[in-house]
């Protein structure tokens, strides 16, 4: 992953508006200094995870000399691959393709895999971008970046504090929502043509409540076997798979 440490770079990180997926402060420092960046970090809505010492010096161990950890001074910013695009970015897209503008949102993917393969998915089913929210999410770190083959670099990614409010945004733009979700219709009974986006929630806890309240309709996959449930990456896939079927059977 790429990072940055040491406190006058860090707040200098923050300060110039680079992408930082989260901050990481040593739990054990509680000086002005340290509350200054946390506080600077919280102000440009930076997730912030206090951590162990032990931490930062594994993080930091190959930046260092000699087999110690390079001088952290207790912070250091974790980066993505890449810097994020904007959603107006995706309707760009969109609009130089002459599409309908297909998305895809996540909710709580924190596997960096799976998050690399769902990327990979929707670009090469013809989505125009993909939008996870800042919290309970991966990063786009080299491990995903790897995991999408090169379409991490193809179609816009998108990193919002809120996804109910890019769920409203969407609305505002006319596309419909349709969440993943194991208590909706059938998704080949729901018509995915046209604007849509596919709200995709983690395998563990599903889709959030208030994002799923707030999304226009709730699809399942059919399943005949005994497992009960698809990786989420495969559930995604499978619904990109059917808004393309949808659109090419018309």
């Amino acid at each position: 992953m790429d990072i940055i440490y040491g406190r006058n770079s860090v707040k200098a990180a923050i300060r110039s508006g680079r992408s930082i997926d989260k901050l990481i402060a040593s739990k054990e420092l509680d000086d002005p200094s340290v509350r200054e960046i946390l506080t600077l970090a919280a102000q440009h809505h930076i997730p912030i995870i206090r951590a162990d010492r032990r931490k930062l010096d594994s993080m930091t161990m190959p930046f260092g000399f000699g087999g110690k950890p390079a001088n952290h001074q207790g912070v250091l910013a974790v980066m993505p691959a890449r810097d994020y695009d904007s959603i107006d970015d995706i309707f760009a897209l969109a609009e130089k393709r002459g599409e309908p503008p297909f998305i895809i949102l996540l909710d709580g993917i924190t596997d960096e895999g799976n998050l690399g393969s769902i990327i990979r998915s929707a670009e090469v089913l013809g989505a125009h971008g993909v939008i996870m929210g800042k919290r309970r999410s991966a990063s786009l770190s080299a491990v995903a970046a790897k995991s999408s083959s090169g379409a991490a670099d193809l179609i816009p990614i998108v990193k919002v504090t809120n996804l109910v409010s890019a769920i409203e945004e969407l609305k505002q733009k006319n596309v419909w929502t349709v969440a993943a979700d194991p208590e909706g219709q059938s998704a080949d009974s729901i018509d995915m043509k046209g604007s849509i986006a596919i709200v995709v929630g983690s395998e563990g806890e599903g889709i959030s409540r208030l994002v799923l309240e707030n999304c226009d309709f709730k699809a399942r996959i059919p399943m005949k076997g005994q497992t009960g449930s698809l990786n989420a990456a495969v559930a995604a896939a499978v619904l990109m798979y059917e808004k393309v079927r949808q659109e090419s059977a018309t």
